[in-house]
């Protein structure tokens, strides 16, 4: 295993021992308080974990320095420390008194399984069920088409998480009768996209992907509509993120794949040989 050396600036992360990082799970977990006495009064702690920020009503939100899960019933709270080698992740929940900690720096691809796997542990401590696919939600086809389209991230050009994640954006579209979204990525995987199932039975705007073959578990997508307009935004609960609709002649990928053929017509020319032959070759 390589040995790694990190220097950390404010507001990227702290050097603790499991020791520590058990007392400090301790004291979130025990309203404020450990057996050392008192980090924070029991009116501030609720307030660090309440939603101050939500990118829809629908969605658990972001507290004080936590993301806020769903967890069944239960409040719970989660943050994550991502350095390459080096990954932890806590969840906590409060009103039932228990907290869960992960550390890890051997292991492969833990950005990916760790949290999910954290959670999990926490649900069974809690009594929750894990968030599954739903086969009970029957699907809407008469709203895909208000769906379907590009949108683009809401987010900053620095933002190298959102746009690594979401690349140009994702494409909301129908395939062989399903409704499915992908990224448009480099990354195979992501572009080849996901069926979007039905999650909620009141509402036919808020589905779920299912993100196993990555050790995510799931996550849920939610479409957001303006009267008279029609479906303007998409939420994604994982990052969390917002991605606004935008023109379909804006979409990326169109400009791509109208830019290859021409380049294809035009190489083939020039070089006295057909388009075709001129496709094969550079295939």
């Amino acid at each position: 295993m390589t040995d790694r050396q990190w220097l950390t600036a404010a507001a990227s992360s702290i050097y603790s021992t499991p020791r520590d990082m058990a007392r400090y799970l301790a004291a979130l977990a025990g309203g404020g308080a450990n057996q050392h006495g008192s980090m924070l009064t029991p009116v501030t702690l609720p307030r660090m974990f309440e939603p101050h920020y939500q990118l829809d009503p629908r969605l658990p939100g972001i507290g004080l320095g936590f993301f806020r899960v769903n967890a069944g019933e239960h409040l719970a709270v989660e943050h994550q420390g991502i350095l390459p080698g080096f990954h932890s992740q806590i969840f906590v929940a409060p009103d039932d008194s228990v907290g869960v900690m992960a550390f890890t720096n051997g292991a492969r691809q833990a950005l990916m399984w760790l949290p999910a796997e954290v959670g999990r542990l926490l649900n069974r401590l809690i009594g929750a069920a894990d968030d599954t696919i739903r086969a009970d939600v029957p699907h809407s086809p008469g709203i895909w088409a208000d769906i379907c389209g590009w949108y683009q991230p809401r987010a900053q050009p620095t933002d190298m998480q959102a746009w690594s994640m979401a690349g140009a954006g994702v494409e909301v579209f129908i395939r062989r009768g399903q409704l499915t979204l992908r990224a448009l990525s480099p990354i195979p995987a992501l572009y080849r996209g996901f069926p979007l199932h039905p999650d909620d039975d009141k509402d036919p705007y808020v589905f779920r992907l299912d993100l196993s073959q990555f050790g995510l578990g799931t996550g849920r997508v939610l479409f957001s509509r303006d009267p008279g307009v029609g479906t303007t935004t998409a939420h994604l609960d994982l990052l969390p993120m917002s991605l606004e609709r935008r023109p379909a002649v804006a979409n990326p990928r169109l400009w791509v794949e109208g830019a290859l053929v021409p380049q294809q017509s035009s190489a083939g020319s020039s070089r006295g040989i057909s388009a075709r032959e001129g496709s094969r070759s550079a295939v």
